[in-house]
């Protein structure tokens, strides 16, 4: 005798079955974003113990018929009925959009409502921070020492499903349509925040790197195996904020990959984009570690940091912050420093 199966139990094998030809049709995906994420990163890390908490964080809060409808929208010629549709996508798809007319037209170091200064780029002004670098010995259980702010100060924003982002302009060639999707005028904040990041992303890597600018998660698991290869690969970053500015005291040290230099790793940092864009690349020969991070007088655990330390600085400019700050010179030290907020790591699992 067969028991007809209950609805929540067909809806969970119709979910199954999705999930089983689904990436063959992520445009139809009928899954939540962050599902769809953790299938995709089964799928391609062929891990499927732990989850990628840190990408599930930042993955499209869109949900699948809005991204289908958005991903139609921005097939379009000239992609006119997605700019129609501008306010709708940006307030579902948590992107940072703003009106042209509230802001100043002048490029010259403009900072507007989230405190951020388009020219030079937020995220480089991180390096005239001083406590950033530190060597290699400082990590070790008891040590005490300064550590920065390791706040972000760029404002909070999602990926887009690779279903939409696969489909907009990316480069400074097409800079005129991608101009008219954000509605970014001519000499705008938006304009030049949108040249400053594709530039930045345009640029020939470094001898012997690999880079890629990355706009979903999905482009940047894949870029993390092209580099690392499958299945071990990990993301670490660090925990929270807590220790910023002030001095803190190193508790137990682990070394990731048994504390041995690893040949590739790949370091991501956000960007400054309506929507959320890293720049990964590939970083060679490095140590990796997770420290808990103390209070020095309670010695309560207020973090959990991740530090890369560089270990070949031949090739640096003698006038990087860092030299400046340790008193050394290219290839003659170590540098380390810890992984900021929302910036991350991969590396080889253990």
């Amino acid at each position: 005798m067969h028991t007809k199966p209950s609805p929540m139990t067909s809806l969970l094998l119709f979910i199954f079955l999705t999930c089983l030809t689904v990436g063959s049709a992520s445009d139809q995906n009928p899954l939540s974003q962050k599902s769809y994420l953790i299938w995709y990163w089964n799928k391609q890390t062929g891990n499927s113990h732990t989850k990628p908490m840190f990408l599930l964080s930042k993955a499209s809060p869109l949900s699948a018929v809005e991204s289908a409808s958005f991903a139609k929208l921005a097939s379009t010629h000239n992609h006119n009925a997605l700019s129609s549709r501008l306010s709708a996508f940006c307030a579902s798809a948590n992107l940072l959009c703003f009106p042209d007319s509230s802001l100043p037209t002048h490029t010259d170091d403009i900072c507007f409502e989230y405190k951020i200064c388009v020219s030079p780029p937020a995220a480089d002004q991180r390096s005239h921070t001083t406590g950033i670098f530190f060597r290699e010995s400082m990590l070790k259980k008891g040590t005490v020492m300064p550590m920065p702010d390791i706040k972000d100060i760029l404002p909070e924003r999602s990926f887009l499903p690779r279903s939409i982002s696969s489909k907009l302009p990316f480069s400074t060639s097409r800079i005129s349509e991608l101009k008219r999707v954000f509605h970014a005028g001519d000499n705008s904040t938006m304009e030049t925040m949108i040249v400053e990041t594709l530039s930045d992303c345009e640029k020939a890597p470094n001898l012997g790197e690999t880079k890629r600018c990355v706009g979903s998660a999905e482009d940047m698991i894949d870029f993390a195996i092209s580099v690392l290869g499958r299945p071990n690969v990990a993301i670490r970053t660090t925990k929270n904020v807590n220790g910023s500015k002030q001095s803190i005291m190193i508790g137990s040290v682990k070394g990731i990959n048994g504390g041995k230099v690893m040949q590739q790793s790949v370091s991501c940092h956000q960007k400054l984009f309506p929507y959320l864009v890293y720049t990964c690349h590939s970083v060679p020969k490095v140590r990796v570690y997770e420290a808990d991070i103390l209070d020095p007088n309670s010695k309560a655990k207020i973090n959990y940091g991740v530090a890369i330390c560089h270990m070949n600085t031949s090739s640096w400019n003698p006038n990087h912050e860092a030299f400046l700050e340790l008193g050394s010179g290219p290839g003659r030290i170590e540098v380390c420093h810890w992984i900021f907020e929302n910036d991350l790591t991969w590396t080889v699992a253990d």
